[in-house]
């Protein structure tokens, strides 16, 4: 964790001495303003206290993560680990390299690389850090400001996980940042995988249930979308002209997503035909062909990195036919049914059960189920999965399938509280290649998503503001784009 050297890209010329002394001359002081606290402070003042409780004594460690390459020196856009982002209210691309520190008595501090001064090389000579090269950073006290809490230079991380009478035990988010989990490591002894494995569960199972700030991030985002959603509609008939049209999708809706957002949640999904059989296409290189399907699977992610996960399946050009409509309405009879079981008290699995006997009967009434309707769905069976292969529901939060590190009892085997956020999104998927399969039901795949948050009484839709009906969804696209 020492301070970085600075050295020349290959190939580069040395400064001069007339150089440096002229770098460093004649710019506008920095605004000696602080810059206002985040809106997502005291949420994450509420979920560090909540951490630290958990492990009374302890001293937690949870960085941000670091740049990762994507070929030779350029390194993906960043983005903070969830659990960082969680416990400190930053997002977009803050803070490479940062490390939460929370001590036991629940007091926390941020170490990070602030800004030098415009005579320190780094300014106009590093490329990680340099405002030359990435733009002004925040010095020690304006980061003070904007997270609500204590701030220190990374340099002090080491001293700061040894200091307290004794050993304070020590806990870290293992997969954040390989350097700080090695300097964990040493500083204990050895690598203590069950300990830091209980944090990220913890971490995890903190967001099962969301707080009313992160619930608004959440029906934002679900807004924000809807909007992306409406602008691919109107731009379908440009997707079509163009060729290679699920590429014109995913640059419409990324277009928003860079707009309104920090970037999507996820890959975009635009699976235009058979493609919509495959779960998780996201080369998206094919065209769109009137007469087929377009499943779009997409999310907004905001600069507090809480994201939406909504799918539309829609006709190209603009109406299903009786085929497409009789395998949507069967899914959206699943949905609504899957919906229809999640309250509070009910099981997270109930909202799937509901869902796929819906799908298993109509698979039944189609004479494609080799078995009866119940021994499908026993354990024994499960002959409906050749057509739904995935579940109907996950958590949402920071993560688009958030709080993936919660233990079974509290998230598959849990029960559903006020609160949490979970998708419901059944499909069925027939490939044109399934000799099982009616010849004009092959290649048409189908699912419908929507994100719910469980409330007291039942459930709030919070991607709303998108059709779901067959009938709806034909009425909006005329409305956006009339044929």
């Amino acid at each position: 964790m020492a301070q970085e050297k600075i050295e020349l890209p290959k190939g580069r010329a040395p400064f001069s001495e007339a150089f440096k002394a002229f770098i460093s001359q004649g710019w506008s002081p920095y605004d000696p303003n602080p810059p206002q606290t985040l809106a997502s402070a005291p949420s994450a003042a509420a979920h560090r206290l909540e951490a630290s409780q958990l492990f009374p004594g302890e001293r937690l460690v949870i960085p941000a993560g670091a740049y990762k390459v994507r070929n030779n020196d350029c390194d993906y856009a960043f983005r903070p680990h969830s659990g960082f982002a969680q416990m400190t209210g930053l997002g977009t691309d803050r803070e490479p390299d940062a490390v939460l520190v929370v001590e036991p008595d629940a007091s926390a501090r941020l170490y990070f690389h602030p800004r030098v001064p415009r005579t320190d090389p780094e300014f106009y000579a590093s490329p990680r850090y340099g405002e030359m090269w990435v733009g002004q950073r925040e010095s020690l006290d304006e980061m003070s400001a904007l997270c609500g809490f204590p701030t220190g230079d990374i340099t002090e991380l080491p001293q700061a996980l040894t200091s307290g009478h004794g050993r304070v035990p020590l806990r870290v988010v293992r997969d954040a940042d390989p350097s700080v989990t090695a300097l964990v490591d040493a500083l204990r002894g050895e690598a203590q995988l069950d300990r830091d494995s209980e944090l990220s569960t913890a971490l995890s199972e903190l967001r099962l249930v969301k707080d009313d700030w992160e619930l608004a991030q959440l029906r934002e985002a679900c807004r924000l979308t809807a909007l992306g959603f409406e602008d691919v509609v109107a731009n379908m008939a440009r997707a079509v002209e163009y060729g290679r049209g699920e590429r014109w999708v995913e640059g419409i809706f990324g277009l928003h997503a860079r707009h309104d957002g920090n970037a999507v949640g996820y890959d975009t999904i635009a699976a235009a035909g058979d493609h919509a059989n495959t779960l998780h296409w996201v080369r998206n290189d094919g065209p769109l062909v009137p007469g087929e399907l377009l499943l779009m699977d997409a999310g907004i992610e905001l600069d507090s990195l809480f994201t939406a996960d909504i799918t539309r399946t829609m006709p190209v050009g603009g109406h299903f036919s009786e085929e497409q409509r009789q395998i949507y309405d069967a899914v959206r009879a699943a949905q609504q049914t899957g919906m229809d079981a999640a309250r509070p008290g009910a099981q997270f699995a109930d909202v799937h059960a509901a869902a796929i006997g819906v799908l298993t009967q109509a698979f039944a009434d189609w004479g494609i189920l080799p078995v009866s309707v119940d021994e499908a769905l026993s354990p024994q069976g499960g002959q409906f999965r050749r057509w739904m292969v995935h579940g109907t529901s996950h958590h949402l939060g920071l993560d688009v399938h958030d709080c993936a590190q919660a233990r079974a009892e509290h998230y598959r085997l849990g029960e559903l509280r006020p609160g949490m956020v979970i998708t419901v999104e059944p499909g069925i998927y027939f490939k044109s290649t399934d000799l099982m399969v009616p010849p004009q039901l092959r290649g048409i795949g189908v699912r419908i998503e929507d994100d719910i948050v469980i409330t007291p009484n039942g459930y709030e839709i919070l991607s709303s503001h998108l059709p779901r009906d067959s009938h709806e969804v034909e009425s909006w696209m005329s409305t956006i784009a009339p044929r």
